[in-house]
């Protein structure tokens, strides 16, 4: 085991690797039960939703265990799932209107694309055409969008006209202010695996506060399998009606850019963003992916596991599966090595049986360690030269738009554009990378038909 993951070289061990997939496991297991509330939302099967997704993560997250050695877990995308429910599938009077069989279907196709790119080195090259200063406000941002989501899920951020302080009168939002205590302190004062006692003792210290939830358990495992036949292999007969209307093909290319474009910069962002502290990825390898051939690197090899996990999901019955920003608990935890990604596959197969236990664990309960996790990546606008208005306006809009507007394609997508707005100004267009080029201008292409579809013009 130590010889297949080197374990050794890497610095860490069976039982560090352990307790950094428990960790990466609890910060993201939610997934299981919020992804079939979102896609059955389309009409398709609760039951069938929850195997897909626990299936779909394990199948990913093997691939990135196994293939690629690295620490990443993934599962089926959020933001991705409500955009597949709510804008491909949508309803009456909104939405594009598609099956979720022709849903599942594009995503399908997308996952066959982004293979491709990923083979042909262009996705790849994608990393390295990012500036290293870029590089520092996509870490950055990642570490707040990723709190931003842990205050947000337990209330502790309330929206009005505008975001505001909660007044904690929520037992949620005081269970995690208790976590977050708790976890610092532990980590202060050096203690392993730190984050991981921090979900447990909130989830125990709940109980009392009614948070927990440990009424209403019961184990019925057998009822998914039932429903699980509906949505598996259900693209493929997604795939003879997708194209039949010709009117929907300009809707059906659109759905396809938006699923493949924010999968893609989702997965490169939380790559770039999670390795600048942890070297995951050295500097050398992200320099050699984009000259080698073939699979020669950890970063060639987990990209391309990530678009088969997004194949194999549609196959199952899940929107897309991208690499989630959430393995940065387990990684700051000393995940190093495929065995953290190994452990987070076995913990999700066993939820398969014990999904009303895992279930009791509280968002409050793990939102301490997304605030955390946050705290530790914000070091990296330390890197960020923002003395320098050529440098700072990039990367400002990457970490405000990445943050507030809740996606993190989205932050990267200002970031490009605005990086290219700043070189041209300063006539320094030369330096602007090509594919940063082109990525910026396909973002802005899509930003413009986001706006005439909401404008109903197309």
């Amino acid at each position: 085991m130590d010889r297949f993951f080197k374990l050794s070289e890497n610095n860490t061990s069976i039982s560090q690797e352990f307790v950094a997939g428990l960790t990466t496991f609890f910060a993201m297991v939610y997934i299981i039960f919020v992804n079939p509330m979102h896609l059955s939302a389309t009409g398709m099967p609760w039951g069938a939703v929850f195997l897909a997704t626990i299936f779909a993560t394990v199948v990913g997250t093997l691939m990135m265990g196994l293939f690629a050695n690295v620490p990443y877990a993934q599962a089926p995308g959020m933001g991705l799932n409500t955009f597949f429910a709510y804008t491909v599938v949508g309803g009456i009077g909104y939405g594009f209107g598609f099956s979720w069989q022709e849903a599942l279907a594009l995503v399908f196709i997308c996952g066959i694309i982004n293979m491709i790119i990923t083979v042909t080195s262009i996705r790849r090259q994608l990393i390295i055409a990012i500036p290293k200063n870029l590089q520092s406000a996509i870490s950055g941002g990642i570490g707040l969008f990723i709190a931003y989501i842990g205050l947000v899920n337990v209330n502790i951020i309330e929206f009005g006209a505008v975001p505001g302080l909660a007044n904690f009168s929520n037992p949620s939002a005081v269970l995690t202010i208790i976590g977050v205590v708790l976890t610092l302190v532990l980590i202060l004062l050096k203690v392993k695996g730190a984050i991981l006692i921090g979900i447990v003792a909130s989830t125990v210290i709940g109980i009392p506060m009614g948070v927990t939830n440990l009424s209403g358990i019961e184990f019925n495992v057998f009822e998914p399998f039932k429903e699980f036949p509906i949505t598996f292999g259900a693209a493929f007969g997604g795939l003879g009606s997708l194209f039949s209307d010709v009117s929907k093909l300009p809707l059906a290319l659109l759905a396809l850019f938006a699923f493949s474009l924010t999968d893609t910069f989702d997965t490169v962002g939380t790559f770039v963003g999670t390795s600048k502290k942890s070297k995951i990825f050295t500097d050398e390898e992200l320099y050699q992916m984009g000259t080698g051939k073939g699979f020669k690197t950890k970063v060639e090899k987990a990209l391309f596991s990530d678009m088969v996990a997004t194949t194999v999901g549609a196959v199952l019955g899940t929107s897309n599966v991208t690499t989630y920003v959430e393995s940065a608990a387990g990684i700051e935890e000393g995940g190093r090595t495929g065995l953290t990604a190994v452990f987070v596959s076995a913990f999700f197969l066993l939820t398969i049986f014990i999904s009303p236990l895992v279930g009791i664990v509280p968002a409050a309960a793990t939102a301490p360690a997304l605030i955390i996790v946050g705290i530790l990546m914000s070091s990296s606008f330390g890197d960020v030269n923002w003395h320098s208005l050529e440098d700072a306006i990039p990367a400002f809009f990457t970490v405000v738009v990445m943050a507030l507007a809740y996606n993190i394609s989205y932050g990267i997508a200002f970031g490009f554009i605005s990086y290219v707005i700043v070189k041209v100004t300063l006539r320094k267009a030369k330096e602007i990378h090509p594919i940063l080029l082109a990525s910026a201008i396909i973002f802005l292409v899509y930003f413009v038909f986001k706006a005439l579809n909401g404008a109903g013009i197309f």
